[in-house]
């Protein structure tokens, strides 16, 4: 059985925590643990193999979490989406480069389950429906009437209908009832009876994946074309396939689930001292005083005094102070920026990269200045600016510099000059991590004033 890790998001509903570059499935908050890496540990346990379907901008964050967890001979695959569609095209174009009989078990990256003993249970039961030619859902045993997910009526294991997201009294008479269940988003199935019930059900979406597929084959990394991607119809998998066939099963789950969907979820699932607050300081002390109920998560310390049900976000560079309760309104929070053309609902101060990470230290207008931190072994692409220059200064490590025709190195306490619409490149042959300080100065210092020419993670 493989497992189809999904980790598609775009960082809204946890923000500031979350962004676009930086999805809730890859920020740690649990004892050092990302819900991904809690992901790929809990189903290495039910399956043989995973592959991984991912933003092809966060691919090199999910092989990075991969490699801290240091596991032994573990191997994936990868299909890379360069713009998201939803589960129905990412859930076959992977299937698309299984053998049709293998069982898939198709899973979100950033949902916590505390019961694993009750999910992998719940998963071999699964697999035996998924091995008769079943559409298997799972569905989890609601705990109160929640009006934010969609619902599953069934009888045993029949399902007799989905419902949409319900507003409180219905969702009420959904937990009365007895036989509704929460839609998790997970699923069970033969990779090719569910490219046979789509290419029924859905036959736009089908064809599209397969001809992004077939453009796109690889044993190693599946990496579609933007215009292929485009192309495909946009839809989810219950719409696309799992509403409309006839061969659908639920495995009723009482596994401790969340999907993390709000702030006050989180809260529910960090540990909590005797006044009933919690937090996740990151390892930075919280001093709390007369403070009852609240949810605070810092990277600085915060103190508290005579406040009660708050969330208290701080990051870096943005602060989110809210009545649990309210956390749903985070989205219209990051409307309003992304209205404002604001780059806080994409990436942090200290941004990943494939090659590394950096750090806006500084940035008014006409200038940025920047902590680059390269990795032993990678380098940028080659590329050019057209409304700024680059000062570089070395302060560890070796810098092995392209500017125009000249390929120079540029040692700890040295610097180097790049002109504006000069081609150039970093590059770090060395050991041990390269750490320089940019200093950006122009008329436009965004990051989308990159035109690359060449790239080792074929962005250009």
């Amino acid at each position: 059985m493989t497992n189809i890790i999904l980790c598609g998001g775009s960082g809204t509903r946890l923000w500031p925590l979350s962004r676009t570059l930086m999805p809730k499935q890859f920020v740690k908050l649990f004892e050092g643990e990302s819900l991904f890496q809690k992901t790929v540990e809990r189903n290495q346990k039910a399956c043989d193999a995973q592959f991984i379907v991912s933003n092809a901008e966060q691919y090199f964050l999910a092989v990075d979490q991969i490699d801290e967890m240091l596991l032994q001979n573990y191997k994936a695959k990868y299909l890379l989406e360069p713009v998201g569609r939803n589960t129905a095209p990412a859930i076959a174009l992977a299937c698309l480069a299984l053998d049709p009989d293998e069982i898939v078990l198709v899973t979100p990256s950033d949902h916590l389950i505390k019961d694993e003993k009750a999910y992998l249970d719940a998963v071999e039961k699964a697999k035996v429906l998924a091995a008769s030619d079943k559409l298997v859902t799972f569905g989890i045993t609601p705990q109160y009437p929640e009006t934010g997910f969609g619902y599953i009526e069934a009888k045993g294991e029949d399902v007799l209908s989905f419902k949409e997201k319900p507003n409180a009294q219905t969702a009420q008479s959904y937990l009365d009832a007895g036989n509704y269940y929460w839609n998790s988003g997970m699923f069970c199935f033969k990779a090719g009876h569910f490219l046979n019930e789509l290419k029924t059900h859905s036959p736009e979406i089908y064809e599209a994946s397969c001809t992004a597929y077939e453009n796109a084959k690889s044993e190693e990394m599946i990496r579609i074309s933007h215009d292929d991607m485009a192309a495909i119809p946009e839809d989810s998998i219950d719409y696309a396939v799992m509403e409309k066939s006839e061969s659908v099963k639920v495995i009723p789950s009482d596994i401790s689930w969340s999907d993390l969907g709000s702030f006050d979820a989180l809260y529910e699932e960090l540990p909590q001292d005797e006044a009933g607050n919690a937090s996740s300081t990151q390892g930075n002390d919280l001093i709390i005083q007369d403070s009852n109920n609240n949810l605070v998560i810092s990277e600085k310390l915060v103190a508290t005094i005579d406040v009660d049900d708050l969330l208290i976000i701080d990051t870096a560079d943005a602060l989110l102070v809210s009545r649990k309760g309210s956390s749903q309104k985070v989205k219209n929070v990051v409307k309003q920026l992304k209205e404002r053309n604001s780059e806080l609902p994409n990436i942090h101060v200290t941004a990943h990269r494939p090659w590394g990470t950096y750090t806006v230290l500084d940035e008014a207008k006409g200038y940025k200045v920047k902590r680059i931190v390269v990795k032993p072994g990678k380098r940028l692409s080659l590329q050019k600016h057209y409304h700024r220059s680059e000062h570089w200064i070395v302060v560890s490590g070796t810098a092995t510099v392209t500017r125009g025709e000249e390929a120079f190195l540029v040692r700890a306490n040295e610097s180097t000059y790049i002109p504006m619409g000069e081609l150039h490149r970093l590059e770090n042959v060395g050991k041990i991590p390269l750490v320089m300080i940019e200093a950006q100065v122009g008329e436009y210092v965004g990051e989308d004033d990159i035109v690359r020419i060449s790239d080792d993670y074929q962005r250009a």
